[in-house]
């Protein structure tokens, strides 16, 4: 990828998507509730290295300025702030990695090899009240990235 590395987003947005089971799931939703899902595509020197798909409860955010993810006037500015507008503290994330293959959308998006290995990563936000307030989907190309986690530890 070279010295430089620069991220994009692109965003598309729907009101009332049904969540895939999984996301009903890890977000502690009914069936039927509505959801906001909204697609990234991260893009490095003009190439897809990443995609992500996340959720969040509508009827956490419903009514606020924070409903739209990449709208309004804390666009952009990520889960544990747009949270913290509405006066929600998001206290950890559970995130969940595993190798697989790449779907055919996926491979097509990220423009690899369909059935190219990928690195799947299932994160979920939770409030200080144990609450699910977003969980995604990410998709990262094994080929193109090495993933590393830095873990504070405090005493």
């Amino acid at each position: 990828m070279g010295n430089y590395v620069e991220f994009h987003t692109c965003a598309f947005e729907r009101r009332g998507g049904p969540p895939r089971p999984r996301c009903q799931r890890a977000m502690g939703i009914a069936e039927g509730d509505l959801c906001v899902r909204t697609a990234y595509e991260f893009l490095a020197n003009g190439r897809p290295v990443q995609l992500s798909t996340s959720w969040e409860p509508y009827d956490l955010t419903a009514g606020t300025l924070v409903v739209l993810p990449e709208g309004g006037p804390h666009a952009g500015t990520g889960v544990v702030n747009r949270m913290a507008a509405i006066g929600v503290t998001v206290s950890h994330a559970v995130e969940q990695p595993e190798p697989r293959q790449a779907t055919a959308e996926e491979a097509s998006l990220l423009g690899i090899q369909k059935a190219a290995l990928v690195t799947h990563i299932r994160r979920t936000y939770y409030s200080d009240q144990g609450r699910p307030v977003e969980t995604a989907d990410i998709v990262v190309p094994a080929a193109h990235c090495e993933i590393v986690y830095e873990i504070q530890i405090n005493r």
